[in-house]
């Protein structure tokens, strides 16, 4: 990565096709990905390494240490940087590694931590590991396959494999037994194998002494997106979006809501979110994108924001104060009359060739270039997630023409498109900001739907969960109680009668005849143990019974 970065672009190719035998096509591809890396952010070497800090769509901070070390490496560095940021700062970290680098996820942080403070000393080390790494999946694993081994989970087939979740159950019910004896040989290898085979602490501590003594570069890059490395490393998060367990469905799709988006949009060639998207919380941001003036300043602000206004959007009154006042003017915009600030006469007409009025200062008049995009980028700021048809029929264009400059602004990023408006039939575009804003309403939304209910609310929903005068029968009552232990006077006087209509209890109850003639309680016949059938001895012919009982 160094010697490439060095290189020109046609020295470089024919390094890549001459020393590492290359094609054509995967030197050209390689060195495009290195070039981009250097445009977007710095160039993770063996002499640097690389730290970058990005907000993600929902605004959360991510950071992304950039390393050529591999995995080995970045696994303990991970666990160490979260054990040390959750003792020093009180943050919980999602950390995330791979041979690539490491990512950091800041949930609900207003900034991210310094640099000093994801530097670890290479003294502390070994202990942060050790704390950390018994509650990993990884010593799971480990000690899953070691206790396999030392026939501590014996197989009731020998002949027949046992399956992989009942082992790791009865590898975690071992597991919890065995952490209370520190000496307890499986353990103790079980952590020489993560701390000696399957991390590599020696070359991170020379890593870190290296940072220390500025043998090894650190470079600090603040980006506003994932650069081409930061994304790869950052696509194990979708992962979390693909498998989904046995939580709330609103804590389900507010987990949703809180992945990176656009890796998702990149990985899938497109977003879906319309059943992630709140309806309500969509009208409220509409709302505060285009609110309603309570004077002239304020509706002359309006306009320099988000541009013309129409019949509908605005006040006639206030509108009509500003055109007396020179700061505004009418002028037809897509067909229709519309009131357009006086400060963006040259822009529209440049746009749609709007004539502006005389009288106005020099400054207003100047050429503006990409006057198009500039007013649709404006109403794109200040409305939610709309069509291509929805800008034609605006401003009076062909729709493949508004297509046509819709997808550059998407290229450059500021523009996002797909299944975005709950209820919609085609793909819509949005300002990336405005996304942003629903999405973070929205998550707010199915936050309160499980946020925890109060003392009163659960004590109106225990008596109607258990039914209490409303079940039927004993059977219904018993159902959502099984496993509860408790006396029986208890279930006698209190539990059951509560819930059953007309019970009585066990000494109140009549003596009842279980069958033949007798009064009273039958003693029931014992049943037979479930042993196994012994197979009948064939009865022997007329000759040899006669030969076997003599006397008959």
């Amino acid at each position: 990565m160094r010697g490439l970065s060095a290189l020109s672009d046609e020295s470089a190719r024919t390094r890549l096709r001459e020393d590492y035998h290359l094609d054509r096509w995967a030197a050209g591809n390689l060195l495009a990905f290195v070039r981009e890396q250097e445009r977007a952010s710095a160039l993770p070497t063996d002499r640097t390494v690389v730290v970058e800090r990005f907000r993600d769509e929902i605004g959360d901070w991510r950071v992304c240490v950039l390393t050529p070390f591999g995995g080995r490496v970045h696994a303990p560095w991970s666990m160490a940087l979260a054990a040390r940021l959750r003792d020093t700062l009180g943050l919980e970290v999602q950390s995330l590694w791979s041979d690539d680098g490491i990512a950091l996820h800041f949930a609900d942080a207003e900034a991210p931590p310094a640099l000093a403070d994801l530097l670890v000393e290479p003294q502390e080390l070994e202990d942060l590991v050790v704390s950390e790494v018994g509650s990993t999946a990884l010593f799971g694993a480990r000690f899953r396959e070691n206790a396999a081994r030392a026939l501590l989970i014996p197989r009731r087939r020998p002949g027949q494999r046992t399956p992989l979740w009942q082992q790791r159950l009865k590898a975690q019910s071992l597991l919890e037994v065995a952490r209370k004896y520190g000496s307890f040989p499986i353990v103790l290898e079980t952590y020489r194998e993560c701390l000696r085979d399957v991390f590599d602490l020696p070359a991170l501590r020379g890593v870190l002494h290296g940072l220390q003594t500025r043998e090894i570069d650190l470079v600090e890059v603040e980006t506003a997106s994932a650069s081409p490395m930061a994304a790869s490393l950052l696509f194990d998060y979708v992962a979390t979006y693909m498998y989904e367990d046995d939580t709330p469905a609103a804590e389900r799709r507010a987990q949703a809501l809180s992945l990176d988006r656009e890796l998702l949009r990149e990985l899938l060639g497109q977003e879906e979110l319309r059943d992630l998207l709140d309806p309500g919380a969509l009208a409220e941001v509409e709302a505060s994108l285009l609110p309603q003036p309570r004077n002239a300043d304020e509706l002359h602000d309006l306009l320099r924001r988000v541009g013309e206004l129409r019949e509908g959007e605005l006040d006639p009154g206030l509108s009509e104060s500003l055109v007396r006042e020179r700061r505004a003017f009418r002028a037809r915009v897509g067909g229709r009359d519309a009131v357009i600030a006086a400060e963006d006469a040259g822009l529209y007409r440049d746009a749609f060739g709007v004539m502006p009025p005389g009288g106005l200062p020099e400054a207003f008049l100047e050429p503006v270039e990409d006057a198009l995009e500039r007013v649709l980028l404006r109403y794109a700021r200040s409305r939610g997630p709309f069509t291509t048809g929805d800008v034609a029929s605006r401003y009076g264009r062909e729709p493949a023409e508004v297509g046509v400059l819709l997808a550059g602004l998407e290229t450059r990023d500021l523009l996002v498109r797909g299944e975005l408006r709950p209820g919609g039939i085609e793909r819509e575009w949005c300002d990336p900001d405005v996304l942003r804003r629903i999405r973070r309403a929205s998550l707010a939304v199915l936050r309160r739907q499980v946020e925890p209910a109060e003392q009163a609310a659960l004590g109106r929903f225990l008596p109607s969960w258990h039914g209490i005068d409303r079940r039927a029968t004993l059977r219904e009552a018993l159902v959502p109680l099984q496993g509860l232990a408790l006396p029986v006077a208890l279930w006698e006087a209190e539990i059951l009668p509560r819930r059953v209509p007309r019970y009585q209890p066990a000494g109140a109850r009549p003596a009842v005849c279980l069958g033949g003639g007798g009064v009273g309680r039958r003693r029931p016949r014992p049943r037979r143990a479930l042993l196994p059938r012994r197979r009948r001895r064939p009865r022997p012919s007329g000759d040899r019974r006669a030969a076997v009982r003599p006397g008959a």
